[in-house]
């Protein structure tokens, strides 16, 4: 991402918080997208990453739907008067290259009512998840190659 790209996104993101076009905000906001330029100043240098903006909106969308289904499903755990949950830690193999897309991975499992990434491997090949509710450890594992995973490759080749 180019830094004209990283400043205005910094600023879009101040302006939709803030809630306010006014000059002092975007001057406030101005500043601060150029104060988080300079603090991630090292990281801005590295190789430009590719995006497929259809890609990452097809991702976006993605994370909307799977976040709506876990969210339905942890409220009816957790509405259930019986409470009959299978929890435990899954390794997810990943064949994502690169520290971004492995951690974009993580994080959008975490995202994702009932499950979370405690750890990455050292060598980023595989992520230990923990699911509140995981009959079918498998099925997790192809669920995440077949969803997040495809469409990450798809959104950032």
């Amino acid at each position: 991402m180019s830094r004209a790209a990283a400043f205005l996104l910094v600023l879009t993101a101040w302006t939709a918080l803030s809630g306010s076009l006014a000059p002092p905000d975007l001057a406030l906001g101005a500043l601060l997208a150029l104060l988080v330029l300079f603090l991630l100043r090292h990281h801005l240098d590295h190789p430009r990453l590719r995006v497929r903006p259809l890609g990452l909106v097809l991702l976006f969308l993605l994370f909307l739907k799977e976040f709506a289904l876990s969210v339905l499903a942890v409220t009816a755990t957790v509405l259930r008067p019986r409470q009959r949950l299978d929890p435990r830690m899954v390794s997810v193999p990943t064949a994502l290259e690169g520290e971004f897309r492995v951690a974009l991975l993580a994080n959008l499992i975490t995202l994702t009512p009932g499950t979370l990434t405690v750890d990455i491997s050292d060598d980023g090949r595989t992520l230990h998840v923990h699911a509140l509710d995981c009959a079918d450890p498998e099925a997790l594992r192809r669920g995440v190659a077949e969803g997040f995973e495809r469409r990450i490759r798809e959104a950032f080749p």
